[in-house]
Parts: C-alpha cells; sequence; structure tokens
C-alpha cells in the first residue's frame, strides 16, 4: 500500500487531451461537468473534481455543468441537493450556473432503452437478482447466458412498457443490455440498464417506478449535453468499455450526434486521518458522534465552511496535489498547511486570552482607560489600525506566569519584567493565590510607539485583554474527526477533536462577522454560532506525534 506524502508536481495529462482535441478541431469549446449523487452532503475528496472540472471549463474557455445523478429516489433528499449547490458555489464562485438533473432526461433515456430493445442490443431479463449474481461470473470465469437473453424483440418491448406501466413488483424484471457473457470485463456482461423501483423521487413524483442505473444514465446525460471531456476517477476505468459501447449503439441509430463525449480518468483524493464513504459519514450523523452534516470537524465541505476553511486553500491545495493516473495518499498536513498559508495572508490579527488569568497593574489608575491603536496586521501595514482599550485589570493566559520557572522562561515571575504586546512594560511584583492575581507594575515610559518606548530591554512579550472591555465567548478548539492515519470507523474517532472552553477576547471581536481573524499564537478562528471555531493552529503538531 502507498504510503502518504507529499505530492510533487505532476503533469496534466487531461490538459493535453483537452489542448490537443482544440488543436485538431475536434471541439471547437469544452465543456465538463460535476456530477453528484444527491444521497449526502459533498465531502474533501468532492473538492479536487469540482476544483478540476470548473477549472478547466474556465481555462480553456469553457463551460461546466453542475449536474445531479439522480437515479435512487429512495436515498435521495432535498436538502442534499441544496448542501451541494451550497458547497459548489461557495467553491467556486460565480462560475457555478443553475443545475441540471438526470432526471430532467427520464423520458429520453426511455426513449433510448426502448431504442435498444428493438435494435437487439437489449432484454427483459426475469431471473431472480441471486440467479443473475450466479450466473454472471468471475474474474476466473466467463458467465453464462440468462435463459431469457433469447426473447423476442416483440416479447421484449412488451415486456419493457409493462414495466413502465408498473404491473410488476420490485425485482420482478430488469432490462440489461445484450453484449458478451463471456466478456474478460465483468463490465461488459449484459450489465442492467433499468430496475422496477417503486418509490417517490424527489423532483418527478410518482411519475416513474422505473429508474435508469447510474452506469447507463451517466453516458447519455453526458452526450445530451455536450459533455466534451467526462472527468471519473479511477474507479471507472473499467466501466469506459461500456460507457463507449453504449453512446456508439445510440449514435448509431441516431439518437445521439457525435463527437461523443470522451471519458478519461484520475486518481481520486485519498487524505490520511479522513473517512470519505458517505455510508459511514450518515453512521457519524445518525449515531450522533458529531453535531450533523456539517459540524465543524466532519469533512464534509460545509463543514469545513463552517471551520474556516477558505475556497482559495482548496484551490492551493488542488494545485499542490495535482493530477495524477494512480492512486496515492496525501497527509491531511498538506491542506492544512495550504489553509494556513492562505490565511496567514488574509487573516487580520486578534488578542485573545484562552485560559485566562487576572493581572492587576497596580500603579495604573483605577478608572483610566487609554486606547492603544494596533495594527490588523504586522506584515500588511494596507489593513490600517484598529482602538484596543487598555486599563488596570487585564486578562493574560495561564501559562504567561509560574512561581518558579524553569530555566530559559522569559514569561512573567516574581521580579521578571515582559512586555504586554502593543501596551507597555511591566515587571512582576506577587501573585495572590487566594485571588488568584498576578499583581504587577507598569514603566509608564515604556508605552509601545512613543520614544523611548524601548530603554527597558526585556526577552518576554504577552498578549492581553483588558477585563472591563473583554468579550467573553465561547471558544471551540477543533482537532481531526480520526486520530488514526487510515481510519476505518467510529473506533477511531479522536475523542480530543473537541474541546470548548470559555475565553476573554479583544472588544472588537464582539461585532465579528464571517472572515477569518488570528487569534495570536493560538492560531486561525472564525465565529460561528454564538462562539468560534478554531481553523487551524499557527504550526502543525501532528507531525511530531
Amino acid at each position: 500500500m502507498n504510503k502518504p506524502q507529499h505530492p510533487g508536481s505532476t503533469s496534466n495529462f487531461i490538459r493535453q487531451v483537452i489542448e490537443a482535441d482544440l488543436a485538431s478541431g475536434k471541439h471547437v469549446k469544452i465543456r465538463t461537468r460535476f456530477p453528484p449523487e444527491p444521497n449526502g452532503y459533498l465531502h474533501l475528496g468532492h473538492s479536487k473534481s469540482i476544483l478540476l472540472n470548473y477549472g478547466l471549463a474556465k481555462e480553456y474557455g469553457g463551460l461546466c455543468n453542475l449536474r445531479f445523478d439522480d437515479t435512487n429516489p429512495e436515498k435521495e433528499e432535498q436538502e442534499y441537493v441544496d448542501s451541494i449547490v451550497d458547497s459548489v458555489k461557495w467553491l467556486v464562485g460565480e462560475q457555478a450556473a443553475a443545475p441540471l438533473y438526470a432526471s430532467d432526461y427520464f423520458d429520453f433515456m426511455y426513449q433510448c432503452a426502448e431504442h435498444l430493445v428493438e435494435s437487439g442490443n437489449a432484454y427483459v431479463d426475469s431471473q431472480s437478482a441471486e440467479e443473475m449474481k450466479h450466473n454472471r461470473g468471475s474474474f476466473t470465469q466467463a458467465g453464462v447466458d440468462s435463459p431469457f437473453r433469447s426473447r423476442s424483440t416483440a416479447e421484449n418491448l412488451d415486456l419493457l412498457k409493462r414495466m413502465r406501466a408498473g404491473e410488476f413488483p420490485d425485482g420482478a424484471h430488469v432490462l440489461r443490455a445484450k453484449i458478451d457473457m463471456a466478456s474478460p470485463n465483468i463490465n461488459l456482461r449484459d450489465p442492467a440498464l433499468y430496475r422496477i423501483k417503486k418509490e417517490k423521487h424527489h423532483r418527478t413524483g410518482d411519475k416513474w417506478c422505473l429508474y435508469p442505473m447510474y452506469t447507463y444514465a451517466h453516458p447519455i446525460e453526458d452526450a445530451v449535453e455536450k459533455i466534451t471531456h467526462s472527468l471519473c476517477t479511477l474507479e471507472f476505468e473499467d466501466q469506459r468499455p461500456f460507457y463507449d459501447w453504449l453512446l456508439n449503439k445510440l449514435a448509431d441509430g441516431g439518437l445521439l450526434e457525435r463527437p461523443l463525449p470522451q471519458q478519461i480518468e484520475f486518481a481520486r483524493l485519498q487524505l490520511t486521518h479522513v473517512l470519505l464513504s458517505k455510508r459511514l459519514l450518515i453512521k457519524l450523523v445518525e449515531e450522533g458522534h458529531v453535531d450533523g452534516w456539517d459540524d465543524p470537524r466532519m469533512p464534509t465541505l460545509a463543514g469545513a465552511r463552517r471551520r474556516g476553511y477558505t475556497p482559495e486553500g482548496f484551490r492551493r491545495f488542488a494545485e499542490r496535489v495535482g493530477v495524477a493516473k494512480e492512486n496515492s495518499w496525501i497527509d491531511y498536513s498538506v491542506l492544512e498547511d495550504c489553509m494556513r498559508e492562505h490565511l496567514n495572508e488574509i487573516a487580520p490579527r486578534r488578542m485573545a486570552v484562552l485560559d485566562p488569568l487576572k493581572v492587576v497593574v497596580e500603579n495604573y489608575p483605577t478608572d483610566q482607560t487609554e486606547e492603544l491603536l494596533i495594527p490588523n496586521h504586522p506584515q500588511k501595514p494596507d489593513m490600517g489600525k484598529r482602538p484596543v482599550p487598555f486599563s488596570r485589570e487585564l486578562w493574560i493566559e495561564r501559562d504567561d506566569y509560574q512561581d518558579s520557572p524553569p530555566k530559559g522562561y522569559f514569561r512573567l515571575f516574581p521580579g521578571n519584567k515582559v512586555r504586554l504586546r502593543y501596551a507597555y512594560v511591566v515587571e512582576c511584583v506577587s501573585y495572590d493565590k487566594a485571588a488568584d492575581t498576578v499583581r504587577c507594575r507598569y514603566l509608564p515610559e515604556t508605552r509601545s510607539g512613543t520614544p523611548g518606548s524601548d530603554s527597558v530591554k526585556v526577552k518576554g512579550n504577552i498578549h492581553w485583554v483588558s477585563v472591563k472591555h473583554a468579550h467573553q465567548a465561547e471558544v471551540r478548539l477543533l482537532d481531526r474527526l480520526f486520530k488514526t492515519e487510515k481510519p476505518e470507523g467510529q473506533d477511531d474517532l479522536n475523542p480530543g477533536s473537541l474541546k470548548k472552553i470559555r475565553a476573554q477576547l479583544e472588544s472588537g471581536l464582539r461585532e465579528a462577522g464571517t472572515e477569518a481573524v488570528q487569534f495570536e499564537r493560538h492560531g486561525y478562528f472564525i465565529a460561528d454560532r454564538d462562539g468560534f471555531n478554531r481553523t487551524v493552529t499557527l504550526r502543525d503538531s501532528w507531525q511530531k506525534t
């Protein structure tokens, strides 16, 4: 099995195919598609496919369709449709057009099915599911023809029409392609095209009781929409011969126009410390291990958005991972690094105390408050400054004080001086254990930004928040949902993936919007539902582990 790796640059073989097709005149304009099934929320793995399909379309002046493969009504819900539309628009912005649906083409797909029967390329099979599975054969043994494979065209057509009319129960018959039961590719051993399923569809209601199989519907959808390059992950490589067989049969019958879509496979996104199985993600939601599909710890795009991940971070990640022909594992830290890199550029800095310890500045006037102008981003002067109140009583981090510090500790302890970030140098006088309060004295001549402010040299520099101006809020320290590199289920959940604390924040964060901020020394955070979520730490702590 491949070991996790940081991906290097790879040649984008898909781009090479597109450029050759445009140069030869095969296509004047390219069209790609992102075809999710509305049976769950989009996960992190989908980000690669979304950005690849929309990115190539934009690069070559083409179009990309968002199209729902809604061919399995019993597992599909409008909630999933809405969440997918929302996630795609968030990730690609103005490129996202109104969605299309496989169900838009159900009538045409059925017309194609009748054509396949009439041309001798499909038949109605009445075997049980168990019999069909047994007669399909294996990788080492050829399949066996169905006893119903020789039905006449008239009988097949009659049965198909009665299937559509709802005369038969679920499982009584299926429509199968007539290809080759001895083919070494099992996907060509008369694959199923339609099955009876008396389920209400979230868009078509009770109109249909006969639904197309995904592998039948998908090529037709591509062709109807004039998709030029149908980009799929590697597990669909063995399906490509059927994809081509079906489209050529329908084109030969005059139902489709050439040139036909070309299916191209690429490696799917495999991240460590992540589960992307919809079945297992649904289980986590239903069993209450997480607080819904958009829980900020969930490996869904909705969860990533609430966590504070950015579309630009995903784009950088997609570029760094590249497009490959072979599957490989990508360490989750690569995604975190891309987010961290982007957030470092855009996130204004703020002061927040997550484990508060009170400091009293004894020689500072009791009723005085002064406003300090503090840069929003030390490396970006154009982001301006903000006023931050300073007063006699302050919050600092508990680990910024020690009674008996170890060697190399430069923060507060009795007799030591430190600078309060952007403010004054203070000297620690004592610690009042009963009141759990550190007592200090400040040096008025050391106010940051004033002449002589650096006259007192100190090695420690700590952040703070004014007690009477502080905004107390819940802060959620999020970590990876799974503790193991390649999780298999709920037994691999990380018990430390969520820690809720009451923190003391800079007063301006009381009116925080949806923009990312950096809590100095702590990481990047985003306001979310009466609190703040940690998006990512300032440094990767998992590599050491």
